[in-house]
């Protein structure tokens, strides 16, 4: 990955959300969208309550079910795939899961028909000196011709040279143990 420095008058232009808590997921999808409220905290968390309550197989109950709930921490956040599924259906978009074992030389980053709106990594993360294990999620998207690296983690977006320069990105981060997910336009 690179910084361009010709992109930065139109990086000025990119909305890019700073991690928070494990507000990963909700920071994705801000990015993806280049919008501050595409969706809120409180959306998230309703979201999250609506799939545990429609769930048939419900877990047991125990006192830490308060803050540890089946598709969100309460406290800090750390939404699973099914919230991100169901937050990007309520916005008209599906979710195409990358089967790995193709690598990303099968996504077409240059389709001419827009349909690819954005790719939703779910990346393994160690911190504290590889005591505290989980996972983290990033978003890249084509924003004008360029690609761009949103990651929360990130001071600012990161651009990359071309698709082939995407492409390699992800094939390391599959090598990782990531699991990409292509969200689509609903053009159907």
């Amino acid at each position: 990955m690179s910084e361009n420095p010709d992109m930065e008058s139109e990086r000025t232009l990119i909305y890019h959300e700073k991690q928070k808590l494990q507000l990963c997921l909700l920071h994705s999808l801000n990015n993806l969208f280049q919008e501050k409220d595409a969706f809120t905290r409180m959306e998230l968390n309703s979201i999250a309550e609506r799939l545990d309550h429609d769930d048939p197989i419900k877990g047991k109950w125990t006192l830490l079910s308060v803050i540890f709930k089946p598709h969100h921490n309460s406290l800090t956040g750390n939404y699973d795939i099914n919230v991100l599924i169901a937050a990007l259906e309520k916005k008209g978009k599906r979710v195409v899961w990358h089967d790995r074992r193709n690598g990303a030389s099968t996504i077409d980053f240059e389709e001419t028909n827009n349909e690819l709106m954005g790719v939703v990594l779910n990346v393994p993360v160690r911190k504290f000196s590889g005591l505290w294990k989980g996972r983290h999620w990033v978003t890249l998207k084509r924003i004008g011709d360029v690609w761009y690296n949103l990651d929360s983690d990130f001071a600012a977006p990161y651009s990359f040279k071309d698709a082939e320069e995407v492409k390699d990105f992800l094939d390391e981060k599959l090598a990782a143990g990531a699991e990409i997910l292509l969200v689509m336009q609903d053009n159907h």
